[in-house]
């Protein structure tokens, strides 16, 4: 394995790129959650270069994590506690983004719903019962995204 010159470096970059990472998606998560979703989306640009640069720094950090672990072991510890305290804020980030979007179909499935029923005629069945929209009355949503 060829020695990867100055490991305190790619280090100290990959920490602050995680630093860096964590406080967007924390941003995020609380836009998401006030329901603010169109300045939630303008941290987007930020959030892909952040991304970049994280993979380009974890590669680094991974082809030198032997001789990293040897020659500074609590530079390494630090690093792994710090990964798994990132990883934990982009768990909690993307829970937040799946409920936000499972609230959003659950409203547009509603919205739609309404509409078939509303717009098919309502007739009773042979027994007297009232019949739902039959599969040919749904008709398709649109949904704009300029408000």
């Amino acid at each position: 394995m060829t020695a990867i010159p100055n490991p305190p470096s790619a280090v100290a970059n990959l920490s602050a790129v995680m630093d860096a990472i964590v406080h967007i998606v924390e941003q995020e998560t609380a836009l998401v959650r006030a329901g603010k979703l169109a300045d939630a989306q303008r941290l987007e640009v930020a959030k892909t270069d952040l991304a970049n640069r994280y993979y380009a720094g974890a590669a680094r950090i991974k082809e030198m994590r032997a001789q990293l672990a040897h020659d500074d072991p609590a530079a390494w510890s630090d690093l792994q506690r710090k990964h798994g305290e990132f990883h934990a804020t982009l768990q909690m980030n993307l829970t937040v983004l799946a409920t936000a979007h499972a609230v959003a179909e659950g409203i547009v499935r509603g919205v739609w719903g309404e509409m078939v029923r509303k717009s098919s005629p309502s007739t009773y069945s042979a027994n007297g019962r009232t019949t739902g929209p039959s599969a040919t009355a749904s008709q398709p949503l649109s949904v704009s995204r300029m408000l």
